[in-house]
């Protein structure tokens, strides 16, 4: 559960960092032992878990304590480029020149090194999150119906995330979620994290039994996958937030 520390009920508090105020978001967690604090990955606000009996005044006054650690976080955020004709836009690894002709059909193709869409510019940013997404789908599909078929299980539903932080999850069902924007990514990093969660319904944990699992399921170098997740992934944010 948030609590945005409201002083009245229209009132977000907020840190001032170069200038810029960032909502401060907290959360309390029952199993947290220690105040700890980050930068949303596309630099919109300021969270902070607390322990169970953490005093919210504690974590505005921590946030303004660290203003120089955000300034620096907030420095590495990418900045949002406009998507528009010429614009640069990821996809699986590679960076595709975005073609947009007005008179040309409004469905997204995708060329040899270029993605090709038509219609409004004012709509451009919603069809292609679209597209995106449905590429996603197709491809993490794909990527679980393999990874499940070494595993010998049948595959578990699948969804896409939106998650601001995380890139998969395995819930107690089964039930297998991606983060979408994880089509932008080489294919290699999107593949360990479907192997990551594949893992997670034999090894609900991250003991050695999870992680020599893992190592037989991916047929890639997991290692480098979680180095380009943790240099590049906030990167994934920049275009849609």
């Amino acid at each position: 559960m948030i609590d945005w520390l409201r002083r009245r009920p229209d009132e977000v508090p907020q840190v001032e960092i170069n200038g810029r105020l960032l909502p401060l978001a907290v959360r309390r967690n029952a199993t947290a032992r220690r105040m700890t604090m980050r930068l949303a990955p596309d630099g919109s606000e300021v969270r902070i878990t607390l322990p169970r009996w953490g005093r919210s005044a504690e974590a505005l006054e921590f946030a303004r304590s660290k203003a120089d650690w955000l300034a620096d976080q907030l420095a590495k955020v990418p900045q949002a480029p406009v998507l528009q004709d010429g614009a640069a836009l990821p996809y699986r690894g590679l960076t595709l020149a975005l073609r947009h002709d007005p008179a040309a059909p409004r469905k997204v193709r995708l060329g040899q090194d270029a993605i090709h869409l038509g219609g409004p510019e004012d709509s451009l940013h919603r069809r292609l999150q679209r597209w995106l997404e449905a590429e996603a789908l197709r491809l993490l599909g794909e990527d679980l119906a393999y990874y499940c078929l070494r595993d010998g299980r049948a595959a578990p539903p699948l969804t896409l995330s939106r998650a601001q932080r995380r890139w998969g999850s395995c819930a107690a069902d089964g039930t297998i979620r991606i983060n979408w924007r994880l089509i932008m990514a080489p294919d290699a990093v999107r593949r360990s994290v479907v192997a990551h969660e594949v893992a997670h319904l034999t090894h609900f944990d991250h003991s050695p039994a999870f992680h020599a699992h893992l190592a037989d399921l991916f047929e890639g170098d997991i290692e480098t996958a979680n180095r380009w997740l943790k240099r590049e992934g906030r990167s994934l944010y920049a275009h849609f937030g």
